[in-house]
């Protein structure tokens, strides 16, 4: 499982940037950067959300929990997108969810067969 310094350095990395603009866009030193990274410090509560907001990812990413960057936003598009592929119909939460669970119910069929 990767740490919390993992996580960060591979966001910071994905979007080319060094510790010292990182620093910047938080208002820390390039140092405090590099020892959240290697895992001499931690952030407070506050700067984690920042960080969290500003990579677009879930504070359980960030924490090693779920290798999903931001589950609530994937939710959110898988939606949109099953909505999308029914020729423009009009669809309530309620039938997404329905629909949603549909899927699931075609996934485990799906992972069945392969066994």
């Amino acid at each position: 499982m990767e740490t919390f310094g993992k996580r960060l350095r591979a966001l910071r990395v994905e979007q080319d940037m060094t510790g010292q603009e990182l620093g910047k866009v938080f208002n820390v030193t390039k140092t405090a950067i590099s020892n959240w990274e290697n895992g001499n410090r931690f952030p407070d509560e506050t700067i984690l959300r920042k960080i969290s907001d500003y990579f677009d990812v879930s504070i359980d990413y960030l924490l090693g929990k779920t290798d999903i960057k931001n589950p609530y936003k994937e939710e959110q598009e898988e939606i949109q997108t099953i909505a999308a592929h029914h020729d423009g119909d009009e669809w309530t939460e309620e039938e997404l969810e329905e629909l949603e669970m549909f899927k699931d119910l075609v996934r485990q069929r799906r992972k069945k067969k392969k066994k």
